[in-house]
Parts: structure tokens; sequence; C-alpha cells
């Protein structure tokens, strides 16, 4: 999978994510996760944490003129960060409504229904 693609899935799996605190599955651990977006959505924060152990996944996503994304991860690698939103499950069924406004203006094969 190309970098630019793995990005663009992120950002669609990332607007998926309801604005707050939510607790899911990642790797078959359950996590917590907070996610805060400015009111304009052009500044994006995600902190989460494994519930079990110790690891933590933080970053800021801005988004650009021309709606190019721009990803900073605190303190880890930028694969590390996708990783996680890709495969974060929320429990609870908890999706945000800005997913349908970001994913249906690209291609469905850039941003992937979520399995059910």
């Amino acid at each position: 999978m190309s970098e630019s693609r793995d990005l663009a899935e992120f950002v669609c799996a990332l607007a998926r994510l309801p604005d707050g605190y939510m607790e899911g599955l990642f790797t078959g651990r359950r996590w917590s996760a907070t996610v805060r977006r400015s009111e304009d959505s052009r500044r994006i924060w995600l902190f989460a944490e494994d519930l079990c152990g110790t690891a933590i996944v933080s970053f800021n996503l801005y988004v650009l003129a021309g709606d190019r994304p721009l990803l900073k991860p605190c303190e880890m690698s930028s694969d590390k960060v996708i990783e996680f939103v890709l495969g974060f499950q929320p429990l609870g069924g908890q999706s945000s409504m800005a997913a349908n406004r970001i994913c249906r203006s690209r291609p469905s094969e850039t941003c992937p229904t979520p399995p059910s």
C-alpha cells in the first residue's frame, strides 16, 4: 500500500471517530481514546492508551490549504499512529457525523466502509 493511500485511509478512519472519550479494541486489547477537533475541524488531536498496559498513541493532524493533511505524531512514528487509527474499533457503535462529510467527498476505494 502506498504512503498517500495509507494517509487517505487514515484521514477517513479518523473522521469516523467521535469527539470526546471512548473505549475500544486495538489488536485484541482494550484501549481508551480521546479525540478533540477545533471548531473549524482543521486541527484534530488524539490521545489513546492501552488500558491494560503502558502503550500510548498521541498526535495532531492539521488540515492545510487544499485540504492537505499534515500528521504530527507525538514522540512516535507516523506508521504507529496510522496503524492504530486504522485498527481501532470503538465499542458500542460509536461513530462520527464528520465521517459522512469527509468520506463522501472522496472515492470509495480511498475511504473503505468499516467492517460490521
